[in-house]
């Protein structure tokens, strides 16, 4: 068989190079079958952790909204019961305490389980709270309405002991008035004196020499026996009180203020009817007394027992 002829220029190729050639390529066919292989048993993986980190947010998500919901309704529960929420500060502490922890396991590494867990504890804790806030309002709303009832009792136990105060003094008023003497019949007349030294009624203002007031203290076994003095007041016309002024100020106290009297006379009274008469005498002897309406009252302890009238021309 004769030679093949070769083109000029032209090398041979050897059967080493052909092998060669070859094992190349089935290599570079097996790394693609190999990459095919794992991106087919990737790409389903890939897709599973993509799903799994997507639940795991959301669970994230979901855990982080039920912290905070937890944390509002605790802010509003302290809220609703205002001061009385003070008294549990301690238990408050622990609440926040166990948040902060939750918080921070959030943010960072976290398990759900653990994380669900320390919420499903902290859930109890806050219920815990609510029931002892509950408990604390209860009896400190049934504190405050037996204080209620307390004080509505000494307010009408104080208004009782007003009343029964108020009838006790009444009565003694009533009674003190009782013991007041009293004067009856009281008159008053204008006297002058004749030559042989006889008295005369008159009512001329030139003539009279003295005013003569005459009375009965009435009986009264409620007033006290023994000496009482008796005030008498002659008020002239111009309303002024006519007095001595010789021995001292002309004086008595009546309804807390000092005033003038024209004469005054201490009596035995023994609770029965007795007769008095006062006199004033006029201190000038030639000038005539004031033309007018003049007025008589009696006093004794305190009070006014009698008044009279009488007029000068």
């Amino acid at each position: 068989m004769a030679d093949t002829p070769t083109k000029p220029g032209s090398t041979p190729m050897t059967p080493q190079k052909k092998s060669g050639s070859k094992g190349a390529i089935i290599l570079i066919i097996l790394l693609i079958i190999a990459i095919v292989g794992i991106l087919i048993w990737f790409l389903p993986k890939k897709a599973e952790y993509t799903a799994l980190v997507k639940e795991k947010e959301q669970e994230k998500v979901e855990l982080q909204t039920e912290l905070d919901k937890l944390l509002t309704e605790h802010e509003s529960i302290k809220v609703k019961y205002g001061e009385l929420s003070d008294s549990l500060a301690v238990k408050d502490s622990i609440i926040q305490a166990n948040a902060a922890e939750i918080k921070q396991l959030l943010n960072y590494k976290w398990e759900y389980r653990k994380v669900n867990k320390k919420l499903t504890l902290l859930r109890k804790i806050t219920q815990g709270y609510v029931h002892q806030l509950d408990s604390l309002y209860t009896v400190n709303r049934d504190l405050k309405e037996e204080n209620e009832k307390i004080r509505q009792q000494y307010s009408q136990e104080q208004e009782k002991s007003r009343i029964l105060a108020k009838d006790k003094e009444q009565l003694i008023e009533k009674v003190s008035e009782a013991a007041v003497l009293k004067a009856y019949n009281v008159t008053a007349t204008g006297i002058r004196y004749t030559g042989s030294g006889r008295e005369k009624t008159t009512d001329k203002a030139r003539k009279v020499e003295k005013i003569k007031v005459c009375f009965t203290i009435g009986e009264n076994k409620l007033a006290k026996a023994g000496i009482h003095e008796i005030y008498m007041q002659i008020i002239r016309p111009d309303n002024v009180t006519v007095t001595q002024k010789i021995d001292g100020p002309y004086t008595f106290e009546f309804n807390g203020q000092q005033i003038e009297y024209t004469t005054k006379k201490e009596i035995q009274y023994k609770n029965e009817d007795t007769d008095l008469c006062l006199f004033w005498a006029k201190k000038s002897k030639t000038e005539p007394a004031m033309v007018g309406i003049y007025k008589v009252r009696l006093f004794s302890d305190g009070y006014e027992i009698g008044q009279a009238g009488f007029e000068l021309r």
